[in-house]
């Protein structure tokens, strides 16, 4: 399989790739580990979607946090976003992004969908700062970021019906089996996730692990308000860009994982 964590940094990078510093950015997680209450029993935590990592922006990243966070990252408001406003306009359709790794993906299909308005979720600050380069350089305008727990952007900011599509590519897979607990795609976030979304709209997933492929095939087809469009895992849709290194490890025989599930009507 690919060499989970250490990728080069020319890429569109996985959620839990390094960022062009070496540092490891923060990853997609649930975290279900338990905690014991006041009364006495033991109580799950809430699912996150990241583990915060060390990271330090390069001085082109800073300087485009400065000159374009303003205007391309939004604040976390525990309150509904306000799309048209955010985007500078109406009746383009919606598509959410969590963990978007240092944004290459992120900025290659925005490019390709100008009709499509992107919200890149992502808590890493140096991957923010390598999308808003990216941003700034292709230009692109169909791109806004909020770097806070998606989970919570989920829950508070986005309602229900309000997606056309969401894009978690390349979760850390969390290969250990007494980490599986942690993955981002269990069947509580996955059931918010879907409540997101628009009849019609998708749900588009994808892993280098195996094993990780195997379980979010499982979760998927196990929410009732999801079906799959293909007889287990999907072709890759033309947009998502395969980067070098998902090329390397394909000449090496390494799999890719696609799963592109739609919201029942």
């Amino acid at each position: 399989m690919t060499n989970h964590g250490h990728p080069p940094a020319d890429d569109a990078q996985p959620a839990h790739d390094d960022d062009e510093n070496g540092t490891s950015p923060t990853h997609a997680e649930g975290d279900a580990d338990a905690y014991v209450g006041p009364d006495g029993v033991a109580h799950p935590r809430r699912i996150r979607s990241f583990v915060r990592r060390a990271g330090r922006s390069s001085e082109a990243q800073k300087r485009a946090f400065d000159e374009l966070g303003p205007k391309f990252v939004l604040p976390y408001i525990p309150e509904t976003l306000d799309w048209p406003t955010a985007f500078g306009r109406a009746g383009a359709p919606r598509i959410l992004e969590i963990g978007f790794g240092m944004g290459d993906g992120t900025a290659h299909i925005a490019k390709l969908r100008p009709a499509d308005d992107f919200l890149g979720v992502e808590v890493h600050e140096p991957g923010v700062g390598a999308l808003l380069k990216l941003i700034g350089t292709t230009p692109l305008s169909n791109v806004r970021i909020v770097q806070h727990d998606a989970v919570e952007v989920v829950e508070h900011m986005l309602p229900e019906g309000s997606l056309d599509g969401v894009h978690v590519f390349f979760p850390d897979p969390w290969h250990k089996k007494r980490h599986h607990k942690r993955r981002l795609l269990q069947p509580p976030f996955v059931a918010l996730l879907a409540s997101r979304l628009k009849p019609g709209g998708y749900l588009h997933c994808a892993t280098d692990w195996q094993e990780y492929a195997e379980q979010m095939l499982e979760v998927l087809g196990g929410e009732a308000s999801l079906e799959n469009t293909a007889a287990g895992y999907a072709p890759r849709p033309d947009y998502r860009p395969v980067t070098k290194f998902e090329n390397r490890g394909l000449r090496l025989g390494h799999g890719v994982w696609d799963l592109v599930f739609r919201k029942r009507g």
